[in-house]
């Protein structure tokens, strides 16, 4: 196992990246929706939605890659939890308290604490409740890594990864607790992220040596996750097939993007403090832009989708370049109050 390595600014940008694919899968659901699902006059619109579908798991790698990158071996277990869960339970219950009672007040659950552990709030904040159980066993998987990143369990790991998301695609639920089930459909991402900060120098070798695979397998990958829930949908009518994110093709997809991803923006290329601004603001856009989404759809969006300007290959980027745009401003404004990140993230 390797040392410690010192932080990577190409942990920034895939951060950037991955937060810039949640709001445009959350952009381009919203015109597969009011399109009723007409998927043969909008299909820009679904490669869209469907490319993006690497952020969830490409965020579960990255968490656990940075976890990894700074815990420290003798760390307390309760400072530990303190340090970690303060950053992300405090902002995760005043956005889910917007979103409850401002936002989605109509549609709600009667019960706001089963709401605040299923991350029902909004759409976007199931992804809350899954992480901090990733937060709560981090330290065990530290603890016993050199076992768990022995490459034979990696991969059979990965194997047991994939059968699961199989049988969740094809309509075998796990029937437990929602963000337990998560948790059990993003386990490997989680454990690969810790596996690649504890052998760095090796994952960056790997990397440079099949650059041209995974730039090809990025390219035929993505586009049989576009197929699969264009062809899926037009042949079962079940929505599910396309809007499904946990399926082994996603999975397999991330793991290729995130590399490709990786020896591109490796390269000490952009201004450090720009992406470390940026990554910071990414939070806070993760938490708001489904507020911004909803205002810009209701104020303008239902006009313009009437004149079937969504049918159009310019309105999914304009209108994701909307959303991200006013998302990152409110964002930058917000981080400027003293104090108020510590809230709202």
């Amino acid at each position: 196992m390797n040392s410690k390595k010192q932080y990577n600014s190409a942990v920034d940008v895939l951060r950037i990246l991955s937060i810039l694919a949640v709001v445009g899968i959350h952009t381009t659901t919203r015109t597969l929706e009011v399109s009723l699902f007409a998927l043969q006059k909008i299909p820009f619109t679904l490669f869209l939605n469907q490319i993006f579908r690497f952020a969830v798991p490409l965020f579960f790698i990255i968490s656990g890659f940075v976890l990894e990158l700074s815990f420290h071996t003798n760390e307390n277990y309760l400072i530990y939890l303190k340090k970690r869960l303060s950053r992300i339970f405090i902002p995760y219950v005043f956005w889910s308290v917007i979103y409850y009672f401002l936002v989605y007040s109509k549609n709600r659950n009667p019960n706001f604490l089963f709401t605040l552990l299923r991350g029902d709030a909004s759409y976007q904040l199931y992804f809350i409740p899954t992480l901090l159980i990733f937060y709560l066993i981090f330290p065990f998987i530290h603890k016993y890594i050199k076992i768990i990143g022995n490459i034979w369990v990696i991969f059979f790991l990965f194997l047991i990864q994939l059968f699961l998301l199989f049988r969740d695609y094809n309509g075998q639920h796990i029937q437990i607790f929602y963000p337990l089930a998560i948790f059990l459909l993003n386990y490997f991402p989680f454990i690969f992220g810790v596996f690649i900060s504890r052998n760095f120098d090796m994952f960056k070798k790997f990397i440079n040596k099949w650059k041209l695979i995974l730039f090809l397998g990025t390219i035929i990958s993505g586009y049989f996750v576009f197929y699969e829930g264009f062809v899926g949908y037009l042949t079962t009518h079940n929505y599910l097939t396309f809007y499904s994110q946990w399926k082994p093709s996603v999975l397999i997809y991330t793991m290729f993007i995130g590399g490709t991803f990786y020896y591109l923006f490796d390269r000490n290329i952009f201004n450090s403090f720009v992406l470390k601004t940026i990554s910071k603001l990414s939070f806070f856009v993760f938490f708001v832009h489904v507020i911004i989404l909803e205002g810009m759809w209701y104020l303008i969006g239902i006009k313009i989708f009437q004149l079937q300007f969504a049918q159009n290959l310019w309105w999914d980027p304009i209108y994701f370049s909307a959303v991200t745009l006013i998302s990152f401003f409110i964002a930058y404004i917000a981080h400027k109050i003293p104090y108020l990140s510590k809230l709202t993230g």
